[in-house]
């Protein structure tokens, strides 16, 4: 990687922690059925669209699909500013209504725990992006291992089985 792109990444992912900490949210209950249904189907809508992307670029690591430096960095751009929505829709505790989720209720029991995954998900995004800009293969196979291993961490320890 050339020292101008290693400069940017760390310049950005500077900038993506900063965005995590600033959109990082207290969870506040849902105030009836209608909101906690409504709330669960925008929150899914997220990790829908993470794992659309996701699903590009696990296929190019896999060499499923030829590897394609520009659709990587823009799935990796987008998994950044989804990473970012994640608190947004993640913060109306749905968890005592009957809502069809497989979130668990860890989700805003461990707040703290569920932001910082977040946050590991925006700089590992974010290390994508630049992997991608300097056009190395292996660099971009191992940030979407990167990537993959953070989404993997948080289903773990937030989504049921």
């Amino acid at each position: 990687m050339s020292i101008n792109v290693l400069k940017k990444s760390l310049l950005a992912i500077t900038v993506a922690t900063s965005l995590v900490a600033a959109t990082a949210v207290v969870a506040q209950p849902a105030s009836s059925e209608k909101h906690a249904i409504k709330a669960t189907e925008l929150r899914q809508s997220v990790f829908k669209l993470l794992g659309s992307n996701m699903g590009t670029l696990g296929a190019m690591a896999k060499g499923k699909i030829p590897l394609d430096a520009v659709v990587v960095e823009k799935n990796a751009t987008r998994i950044q500013q989804l990473s970012l929505m994640i608190a947004d829709y993640t913060r109306t505790d749905t968890s005592k209504f009957n809502v069809k989720t497989e979130a668990l209720a860890k989700v805003w029991q461990e707040n703290d725990h569920f932001n910082k995954d977040i946050e590991k998900l925006t700089l590992a995004s974010t290390t994508l992006i630049a992997a991608a800009k300097s056009n190395d293969e292996s660099a971009i196979k191992k940030a979407i291992g990167g990537v993959g291993k953070t989404c993997g961490g948080c289903h773990n320890d937030f989504k049921k089985d």
